[in-house]
């Protein structure tokens, strides 16, 4: 009773108002310092990745870097027949003026017919960097909109990578929203049902949404070292609504335990003090574990997953800091506020309620009582059962989303489709970056012309290239168009083609030249080859700090195995019914998806990363209750089927509310934040219904007191420690 997380409970419960006051005057300076200080968003160069970043940060050397571009375009309108060339022209010169004049706009294009007569476009350069043109695209995007109410009759649209990229930010901010709307109530009505009471039940939503404000200041801070990629708000919503309300509720579910224990004898702060040396250290523990899983993504050496580490672990580690300070001041208000209504009521006579004893729910009782008796069995049929569902798993296709899989409910989406097929040779590109001698530059020139009359043979390639040179000859860069989407095989083969053929056979010849290949083609197929190179190294990682963390907070080397392969069998197995799922067209109507025949290459690191930490919330508190109940005396056996059953009402309601909040981005239209909610919430499902209730007694029943090896409980029952002291 003498560790971190009970003296802070101590002295919380001892003086409530000072921390309930603290804890949220800690809030608002986080928020305010963070809002003060701004983010440091991640810029163009945070996302080069492999031989395409390469070639980019050579072709940024000379000037030549990708700027970011739109395209006006204008085509008939619906049911009026062919294009007037001479009025689509008329209104691309006003276009081109209107743009010209923009302080967001570096060059406009003369006005580009299509080879088929159905459209015309003009080329819109917009200043600044590939990245900030979402930023300055809303004057843009307004000006075409006077274009078009100046000739109504014809279609005037825009679209480009950064209305593209804006229409995605709207759309995803919409969604989001909406996903709160759903989330929020289900999360308070499930509170409700649990505890029976409303102030019970709004403990958990105001330290959850708290936390989350605490902890979004924080990560505004902390993007100023590991630079935010767009990510980070998204990610502490969803972690930090799941872990805030897990974490509250293994508290108030313990407290209200030990109250019911005691029948009103004890005061409510020595109550607190119960709840703070059992659920209070498997919180300090689920944390650590959840921030410590979290942190490996920084391994992958990707902003993206930094970006995701940074929010996750600031989150977790403010939902665990609101569970040691401010709860257990929430907590004993309650519970005095509770001791006086007994009271009052016994003194006028009337009948007092008796707090409800956690003791495990029918269910639970009959979902263990064949496990006890056939334990064998049972283990048998849940790890061949959980190894099915593990199976299409072996058919996985990674694959970076490309821009055609965005919603068309965008509207420069929809451009983006009439843009394509008329002016096909704008659906991709190559691009050739060297860096020479500027001695060589003629000789680059040279070899370059040389590789663009080989790609002009290549079906795969057309249109017309473009070769360019910075100032100081050093750098040269040459833009091969590529008529298919980056997600084609066609593009994906013509890459490979460029990279292994043409390139040695031209200018990979020149002596001393640095040759890269960079492009739409390119960063779409290195992005997934960078996450499969970097998979191992985090996968082991992942799987060493699991097994270090379960034996720090159990003593035991076989739980910190037995750890490790129940978290792989529950990621696996959600894995493979996200890829019988997404890859396959069955579920489109069911779940609104188009299929892309492929999986989002960074949605398997994501879901092995944080189903990890998340799966420790409930291994180490059911764990917990196990030898809690050992260290009492109780056999093995006893002890796991007593756990088991006092754990599982509290795990049940943890895994609801995280499934609610997980299944919420279910309906988002990005496809990518779809298959990693599926995920997440099909994982907690299967973690906490299967894993935790169904496989994992069974395996801890055959493996009896070797569960526990190398240390032995039973026989230091009186002295020996509680899981994972901390302080």
């Amino acid at each position: 009773m003498r560790d971190l997380p009970v003296r802070m409970a101590r002295w919380s419960a001892g003086h409530p108002w000072r921390a309930i006051a603290g804890w949220f005057l800690f809030v608002v300076v986080c928020l305010g310092v963070g809002i003060s200080v701004g983010g440091h968003p991640a810029t163009t160069e945070d996302f080069r990745i492999g031989e395409a970043g390469r070639a980019e940060a050579m072709a940024a050397e000379g000037g030549l870097q990708q700027k970011p571009v739109e395209q006006i375009l204008i085509t008939a309108k619906p049911g009026t027949g062919r294009l007037d060339t001479a009025a689509a022209n008329a209104a691309a010169r006003d276009a081109a003026g209107r743009m010209a004049r923009l302080p967001e706009v570096e060059s406009v294009s003369r006005p580009i017919g299509s080879a088929d007569g159905t459209a015309v476009r003009v080329e819109v350069t917009m200043r600044g960097a590939e990245l900030d043109g979402d930023k300055h695209v809303a004057t843009l995007v307004a000006a075409t909109a006077r274009v078009q109410a100046a000739h109504p009759g014809l279609r005037v649209e825009e679209t480009g990578g950064p209305s593209v990229s804006k229409g995605v930010d709207d759309l995803r901010d919409r969604d989001l929203s909406r996903t709160e709307m759903i989330a929020l109530p289900v999360t308070l009505v499930t509170l409700l049902v649990v505890f029976g009471s409303v102030s019970l039940a709004v403990v958990p939503m105001l330290l959850a949404l708290s936390s989350i404000a605490a902890a979004v200041g924080l990560s505004m801070l902390a993007s100023h070292v590991f630079p935010d990629a767009g990510v980070g708000t998204n990610v502490i919503l969803l972690i930090g609504m799941a872990v805030g309300v897990d974490y509250t509720l293994f508290y108030l579910k313990r407290e209200r335990e030990e109250r019911a224990r005691s029948g009103g004898r004890l005061p409510a702060a020595a109550v607190v003090e119960l709840a703070a040396a059992t659920s209070g250290r498997a919180v300090v523990v689920s944390g650590l574990a959840v921030a410590v899983s979290s942190a490996t993504l920084y391994l992958a050496d990707d902003v993206i997953f930094s970006s995701i580490a940074t929010g996750a672990i600031v989150v977790t580690v403010v939902a665990v800091l609101s569970s040691l300070t401010v709860l257990p001041a929430l907590l004993a208000k309650l519970g005095q506020w509770a001791e006086n209504r007994r009271e009052r009521r016994i003194r006028r006579g009337r009948p007092v309620r008796g707090t409800r004893s956690e003791s495990g729910g029918r269910l639970t009782r009959a979902l263990l009582r064949p496990t006890g008796r056939h334990p064998g069995v049972t283990l048998a049929v849940g790890v061949l059962a959980m190894l099915a569902l593990a199976a299409p798993l072996l058919g996985m296709k990674l694959t970076d989303m490309g821009r055609e899989t965005h919603p068309r409910s965008i509207p420069a989406m929809r451009g983006y489709d009439r843009l394509n097929a008329a002016f096909p040779d704008l659906k991709a590109m190559h691009q050739v970056v060297v860096k020479a001698d500027p001695s060589r530059r003629t000789q680059v020139a040279g070899a370059l012309r040389d590789l663009s009359r080989r790609a002009k043979h290549d079906p795969r390639m057309s249109g017309t290239s473009e070769l360019r040179t910075s100032p100081d000859g050093r750098i040269s860069l040459l833009e091969l168009p590529v008529p298919h989407y980056v997600s084609d095989s066609a593009a994906v083969a013509s890459l490979k083609t460029v990279r292994h053929d043409y390139v040695p056979a031209t200018v990979g010849k020149l002596p001393g030249a640095k040759v890269a290949v960079t492009g739409d083609v390119a960063r779409y197929a290195d992005y997934p080859e960078h996450q499969k190179q970097k998979l191992p190294l985090i996968i082991a990682s992942l799987l060493l700090v699991t097994f270090a963390m379960t034996v720090w907070a159990f003593r035991s080397v076989v739980l910190g195995v037995v750890g490790v392969l129940l978290n792989l069998l529950s990621a696996g197995a959600a894995l493979g019914l996200l890829v019988l799922t997404f890859q396959g067209t069955w579920a489109e109507g069911l779940l609104g998806f188009t299929s892309t025949g492929t999986i989002g290459s960074r949605v398997p690191l994501f879901l092995f990363v944080i189903l990890f930490g998340l799966s420790m919330d409930y291994q180490v508190f059911v764990i917990s209750r196990i030898r809690e109940a050992r260290l009492a005396g109780a056999s093995t056996r006893t002890a796991v089927l007593d756990g088991i059953g006092r754990s599982a009402g509290v795990v049940t309601s943890a895994a609801f509310v995280m499934v609610t909040v997980f299944a919420s981005f279910i309906p988002l239209h990005i496809i990518e934040m779809k298959q990693m909610g599926f995920a997440l919430a099909v994982a907690v499902l299967l973690d906490a219904f299967v894993i935790r209730v169904v496989i994992l007694p069974a395996l801890m029943l055959l493996l009896g007191e070797r569960t526990w090896w190398p240390s032995r409980p039973g026989r230091t029952a009186a002295s020996a420690p509680e899981p994972a002291k901390v302080g």
